[in-house]
């Protein structure tokens, strides 16, 4: 972890974090104020400040290490989601068996799904690896991406998109599908759609959070366990399979 050290350094992280913080509260109010669920402000940040180090050629090493201070709230903000999973602990609890059940198999499909199209339609094993852990959160995703020899910069950005989209159209998804009880809905977007996709959920419920928040635990660990065996024998499957 490096922080900046020139003062020039430090207004400039200074002025980033700022700008970061301003524009994800406006485009928060903006949400509100028209209760519009694409209007998300991570999204709108994303479409904001991509541009803007376009155009002032500005490396995305340099805004990462600028706004670090931003990044070290992360893990607090996560360790959060765990308060409503506490509140919930006693009805969870009597469920467990089915819960961890169906995490575990998520997790599975998860994987292999996203590996095996990816190398059914590129035929392209280091992105493959990286499109296979889309769904956890972003340091276990790249830790796991770099152990499997995958691309972290895919990996990153497909854990992104797994978030965004669980945050903007889980919800009204799993509705059109007749997917209605906040147990349900709170495993699927937090198996899918990390933390990303839990914080959105969590604002309709304390029960739809507290489930959200176990999926996105058991899910990870479920994950970090079963991808490298997982990983490594559809890798030689598809060998296989590519030499016949």
């Amino acid at each position: 972890m490096s922080f900046p050290a020139s003062t020039a350094d430090i207004f400039t992280s200074v002025l980033l974090i700022l700008a970061t913080i301003t524009l994800y509260q406006g485009f928060a109010w903006l949400q509100r104020r028209s209760r519009q669920v694409w209007l998300n402000p991570m999204l709108l940040s994303i479409l904001v400040i991509i541009p803007c180090l376009l155009l002032t050629e500005m490396p995305f090493q340099q805004f990462y290490r600028a706004t670090e201070p931003l990044n070290m709230l992360l893990e607090p903000a996560v360790v959060a989601l765990g308060f409503p999973l506490y509140q919930q602990l006693s009805q969870i609890a009597r469920q467990w068996k089915v819960i961890f059940s169906l995490l575990i198999l998520g997790a599975l499909l998860v994987i292999s799904i996203s590996f095996c199209l990816t190398m059914l339609l590129l035929n392209y094993p280091q992105i493959a690896v990286s499109l296979s852990l889309k769904s956890i959160t972003t340091p276990i995703g790249l830790a796991l991406t770099s152990e499997l020899q995958g691309d972290t910069s895919v990996t990153a950005f497909a854990i992104i998109l797994a978030g965004l989209f669980g945050a903007l159209l889980g919800p009204a998804w799993l509705k059109a599908i007749n997917v209605h009880s906040p147990k349900a809905q709170g495993l699927a977007i937090g198996a899918a759609s990390h933390a990303l996709g839990t914080a959105t959920i969590s604002k309709t419920s304390y029960e739809h959070g507290a489930y959200g928040s176990l999926a996105l635990i058991i899910s990870a660990i479920v994950t970090a366990l079963i991808s490298p065996g997982l990983i490594g024998y559809l890798q030689v499957f598809f060998t296989g399979f590519v030499g016949t």
